[in-house]
């Protein structure tokens, strides 16, 4: 595989992303019953934006960076700025939080979470990351085939009734990662539909994803959620213009939270012609 996040973390996809999911757990942990998370594309955990390979794509000037000046004060965003500040208080004035240490640092003590990654030494960095944290399993294994193996997840006996999939591939295939992502999307649906379940997408031309959206619209899924800010106009195939989370059976008035959070992010980091999108493919049940 030759995409690295190293080279894109902190960016506005992973601000959208990261607050959404952040959100998500809290929804999770606002009841006392345990919940699992499955991380099928985890990466390392951490990220240092001083290093080499995120200074050549300056990204995180343009999200996290921006975000941070801006500090405002809408609940899910500086909920989400304060996960950064935790994050940076333990690795340093440079870290940005992945995904796999922002579910580890919003869970609590009675959930698991389960982290894949296909590179060996991605693995073990992101094994370094959460620093021997019991509640955290590490895979060196495909996300995809996981999404099999470990749901619906059990763990010493324990059967976990709630929680979350987090699907976040690095589309090296392009428009064929759609189909790969919600076939695995629509197993979990029979496999643990109590399990809420996160897509996140990357948006150069809006256009381009009408089949994605038909064939999600098709998942049997209690509701369906589409989350989008762009960041510019969407009239670039060159370049990504925004990015979006396909949320499958979300946490109750998860939308209504979400649309302020939205619009702050919107103002904080958006360009000319930047513009968010909540948008029900399929109303809850």
């Amino acid at each position: 595989m030759n995409y690295q996040h190293a080279f894109h973390a902190g960016n506005h996809a992973d601000v959208l992303k990261h607050v959404v999911l952040l959100a998500v757990c809290d929804a999770l942990t606002a009841k006392p019953a345990p919940c699992f998370a499955l991380d099928t594309h985890a990466g390392s955990g951490v990220y240092h934006l001083r290093e080499e390979r995120a200074r050549r794509t300056a990204e995180a000037d343009e999200g996290i960076s921006l975000l941070l000046a801006a500090a405002p004060k809408q609940p899910l965003v500086a909920r989400y700025l304060q996960a950064v500040a935790a994050c940076r208080a333990q690795h340093g004035a440079d870290a940005y939080p992945g995904s796999p240490w922002l579910l580890a640092h919003a869970l609590r003590e009675q959930d698991r979470i389960a982290c894949c990654e296909t590179e060996s030494a991605v693995a073990g960095a992101l094994r370094h990351a959460v620093g021997g944290d019991s509640r955290v399993s590490v895979h060196t294994s495909d996300g995809y085939a996981a999404m099999k193996s470990l749901l619906p997840p059990r763990q010493s006996g324990q059967r976990f009734n709630r929680g979350l999939v987090l699907v976040d591939p690095p589309y090296e295939a392009q428009a064929a990662e759609f189909d790969i992502a919600l076939k695995a999307m629509r197993d979990v649906l029979a496999r643990w539909p109590q399990g809420i379940q996160m897509l996140w997408y990357p948006i150069k031309q809006r256009r381009t994803l009408t089949p994605f959206v038909r064939a999600a619209t098709r998942l049997q899924s209690g509701g369906s959620l589409l989350v989008e800010l762009l960041v510019r106009a969407d009239d670039s195939p060159l370049r990504m213009n925004g990015s979006g989370v396909l949320i499958l059976d979300p946490p109750w008035q998860l939308a209504t939270a979400l649309a302020p959070a939205l619009e702050c992010l919107r103002n904080a980091i958006g360009h000319a012609g930047s513009d968010t999108r909540l948008h029900w493919i399929r109303e809850p049940t």
